[in-house]
């Protein structure tokens, strides 16, 4: 098999593993498996920070992540810490939007990593198919928002 093969081969299979994409069918993975790349990060290394123009997304395979915000006095604030499966940086890639916060490897990390510009690409050649990461990308955000909701709710009784 050659070199981008056995890469794509990987990735669908990262795909198929993270639980994000369970509507797509065999040959979809195959097929998105070409727009996503896979990087590495080192424990204690920043992959984007709050207020960074937002040019890709990443999904978790291995390692975590914290999520941080500066609080009122400058601080970094951990946020929460995302685990294999979750998806970040979906927010900036779909809105345009600068990033929302920063994400910093709380341990060794390999990502998916979905561009935006390949994500325009995928619309553009595999629409059926990028309409469902979209899908899946905005069912994952409302299941968040729905959750922090819900704790801020919780926080005023």
């Amino acid at each position: 098999m050659s070199e981008p093969t056995l890469l794509n081969n990987e990735i669908r299979g990262w795909l198929m593993d993270c639980g994000l994409f369970d509507q797509l069918q065999l040959a979809d993975f195959a097929a998105a498996s070409g727009y996503f790349s896979i990087s590495t990060v080192a424990e204690g290394e920043a992959i984007f920070r709050e207020g960074d123009a937002g040019s890709f997304m990443c999904i978790i395979h291995t390692g975590q992540v914290a999520v941080q915000k500066t609080n009122g006095d400058g601080q970094m604030v951990t946020m929460a810490t995302l685990r294999s499966g979750r998806a970040f940086g979906e927010m900036a890639v779909l809105d345009g939007e600068r990033r929302s916060a920063t994400c910093v490897a709380a341990t060794h990390c390999q990502l998916l990593n979905l561009g935006k510009d390949s994500l325009e690409k995928m619309l553009n050649d595999a629409p059926k198919i990028a309409a469902k990461i979209i899908r899946a990308l905005a069912v994952s955000l409302s299941k968040r928002l729905r959750m922090a909701d819900g704790q801020l709710a919780a926080q005023q009784i």
